[in-house]
């Protein structure tokens, strides 16, 4: 199961990070979240998520126990989770397309980390 995990953990982010580096301003408005003044943090983000998802890759599948492990991705995992909901808590995006992103990715962020727990 821990095999499974980290490979969910490599596609998810692997998805998002290259959605994040090619179409940063079309991804946000497609999820309906305030468009960024300027493409170089969500970009950032996407470099981030690539990174992270390299980072998982190594440890499960080339390079064992070098790397990011699932107790590495839970922790990631978490705190994108926390700042997503303190964000919708406080400052909502102001489409409920927006909002129900937001609060879906959390929902799974959670559920992925209630999963890396039972089985890090």
């Amino acid at each position: 199961m821990a095999h499974q995990l980290l490979w969910l953990e490599v596609v998810l982010k692997l998805a998002a990070g290259v959605v994040l580096l090619v179409a940063p301003a079309a991804t946000a408005a497609v999820l309906g979240l305030p468009r960024p003044g300027s493409a170089f943090w969500p970009r950032l983000l996407g470099a981030v998520l690539v990174g992270l998802a390299t980072a998982s890759a190594l440890y499960g599948f080339l390079l064992p126990g070098r790397g990011l492990s699932l107790a590495g991705s839970l922790a990631v995992n978490l705190a994108s989770a926390a700042l997503l909901f303190a964000t919708l808590m406080l400052a909502p995006p102001p489409s409920r397309r927006g909002r129900g992103v937001l609060w879906l990715v959390t929902s799974v962020l959670l559920l992925l980390s209630l999963f890396e727990i039972a089985h890090a």
